[in-house]
C-alpha cells in the first residue's frame, strides 16, 4: 500500500500567497486541500479557488469569521458552518466534507452542532512570523508518517511557508510519499471519519477525543 500524506492550508483564499502555493504545487505535481474562511472570499480571491479546483485540489470549511467558536452559542456555530459551506458550493459545485476548527479550539457544543469530521494536522508553527523557513520544514518532516495530515497556512504574506514547500514536498517525495487530498487519504486508507465523536484528526487512524488527556492534536 502506498505511503500517503495530505497537505493542507488554512486561512485563504487570497490573490497573493494562495497563488504562490498553487505554483509550488504545480512545480512538484502534487495536490493539497484548502480550508477557507468565508469572509476572505470575494470575486478576486474566488478565482484562486477555481484555479485550485482545476488543479485537482480540494476545498473545505474553516468557518465564516475565524472566531473562537468554542465561545459561540450553538446556533451561531451552525450559521458559521452553513454560510461557509454554501459559499464554497457557489464556487466549486461541491459541499465541503470536512471542517478545521479555528485555532483548533473545540468544545462539546461544536462537536454536536457541526455535521462534519474535524481535522487538525501536524503543524510547523508557520502562523508565527518569526519561525524560520527551515524550522517550519523540519517540524513537519519530523512529525509526519503514513496517513498524516500536514497543517500549514496560505494567509496573505506567509512567504516563509511558500519557501518551506521547496523543502517539505521534495523530501517527502524522496521518502516515497504520495500527496493526496483529505477526502482521498481517508478513502485510500479505507477509514470512514467520524462525525459528532469529538475526534480531531491529525492522522487517519486517530481515535482519541479532543478532551482526552492523551490527545495531542
Amino acid at each position: 500500500m502506498s505511503k500517503l500524506i495530505a497537505l493542507t492550508f488554512d486561512d485563504g483564499p487570497n490573490t497573493d500567497t494562495t497563488l504562490d502555493v498553487l505554483e509550488k504545487l504545480k512545480k512538484y505535481d502534487v495536490v493539497a486541500t484548502f480550508f477557507l474562511i468565508a469572509d476572505a472570499i470575494n470575486d478576486r480571491s474566488a478565482e484562486s479557488v477555481k484555479k485550485a479546483i482545476a488543479m485537482g485540489c480540494e476545498i473545505e470549511n474553516h468557518s465564516k469569521t475565524h472566531s473562537y467558536m468554542d465561545q459561540l452559542d450553538e446556533q451561531t456555530i451552525k450559521d458559521e458552518i452553513k454560510y461557509t459551506s454554501e459559499k464554497i458550493f457557489e464556487i466549486t459545485g461541491r459541499m465541503p466534507e470536512f471542517f478545521r476548527p479555528p485555532y483548533i479550539n473545540v468544545n462539546e457544543t461544536m462537536v454536536q452542532a457541526i455535521d462534519l469530521p474535524f481535522i487538525c494536522g501536524h503543524g510547523g508553527r508557520d502562523w508565527e512570523p518569526d519561525c524560520p523557513t527551515d524550522e517550519r520544514a523540519s517540524l513537519i518532516l519530523n512529525a509526519v508518517s503514513d496517513g498524516s495530515i500536514i497543517l500549514l497556512h496560505d494567509m496573505s504574506g506567509n512567504d516563509k511557508t511558500v519557501a518551506a514547500l521547496d523543502i517539505i514536498i521534495p523530501e517527502l517525495q524522496k521518502q516515497g510519499y504520495e500527496f493526496v487530498t483529505v477526502s482521498q487519504i481517508f478513502i485510500r486508507k479505507g477509514i470512514t471519519p467520524t462525525v459528532h465523536s469529538g475526534i480531531v484528526y491529525s492522522d487517519v487512524t486517530q481515535t482519541i477525543r479532543f478532551d482526552d488527556p492523551n490527545y495531542e492534536g
